[in-house]
């Protein structure tokens, strides 16, 4: 009997690629205001190409990779978080970023320094700016709450993601816990923070299920976990046969929980 769901942040509750992809196009743009002769979608893929790089070169990559913190969460985040590893992403940060946007301009085709300096001060102030809730996301989760407790399972920067939280403050009230992988020590898939999380919401794994979009990280973790789960598979890809269900809209969620497992004064049989 299912008492709890716990949903992922980024690209389930929250459309975070949009909210990027949306940034990188109106700072791209800003190049173009100076050279009009700029391919946007050349500059952003160059742009995108070098963070990557850059990003996985560094000393830090196998501690974000651990926790779950993605290359264009470098462009923005600010790692205010304390502990050494957090210590020194904050301290890499700043190169970081504007040698992704100078080199992404000089693979265009584009030499200026200052250039690529002022692009990389302006994204994180437009992504700021870009909050991106998918449509269904209140409805879902005002369906929801009366019935189940909810928790907020994310992996990243208690600091960036604490910051996305806090651009969509409608969010927070929903949850009766929000566990972030940095705090904790451990990111999905790790069973110990499903564990965590399980923990704080007072019920053992079969009464939870577990919401998410990324098979690696949400889906086989609560596999591991032996809880289970409903994948938002948005881009129609194949699984691994790990989703206890599969749906591709968040909307979707909701016919799992009421329609097709069945519900009985908010708890259903899986």
């Amino acid at each position: 009997m299912v008492k709890a769901i716990i949903f992922d942040l980024d690209d389930t509750l929250l459309w975070d690629k949009k909210s990027v992809a949306e940034s990188f196009r109106a700072t791209c743009n800003m190049a173009r205001d100076v050279y009009p002769q700029i391919d946007l979608e050349r500059l952003e893929q160059n742009v995108r190409t070098e963070a990557r790089a850059l990003y996985a070169s560094f000393p830090t990559y196998a501690f974000t990779q651990m926790i779950g913190i993605n290359p264009f969460e470098g462009l923005w985040g600010d790692f205010d978080d304390g502990g050494r590893e957090f210590d020194k992403l904050k301290q890499i940060a700043p190169e970081y970023r504007k040698s992704a946007w100078k080199r992404g301009l000089e693979k265009t085709g584009v030499l200026d320094e200052q250039l690529g300096e002022t692009l990389a001060e302006a994204f994180p102030k437009v992504r700021k700016q870009k909050p991106i809730v998918f449509s269904s996301t209140f409805k879902v989760l005002d369906a929801l709450r009366a019935d189940y407790k909810l928790g907020l399972l994310t992996n990243g920067s208690p600091s960036l993601q604490q910051t996305k939280l806090d651009m969509t403050p409608q969010l927070t009230p929903y949850f009766d816990e929000i566990v972030v992988s940095g705090a904790f020590g451990s990111g999905k898939p790790d069973p110990a923070i499903f564990q965590h999380m399980l923990e704080k919401l007072e019920v053992d794994p079969f009464e939870a299920l577990m919401v998410g979009d990324n098979l690696t990280t949400d889906i086989v973790g609560a596999f591991k976990s032996e809880m289970a789960s409903i994948w938002i598979n948005w881009n129609n890809i194949d699984s691994n046969g790990c989703p206890t269900f599969e749906v591709d809209d968040l909307l979707q969620v909701l016919d799992v929980v009421y329609n097709r497992l069945g519900k009985a004064k908010g708890t259903f049989k899986i």
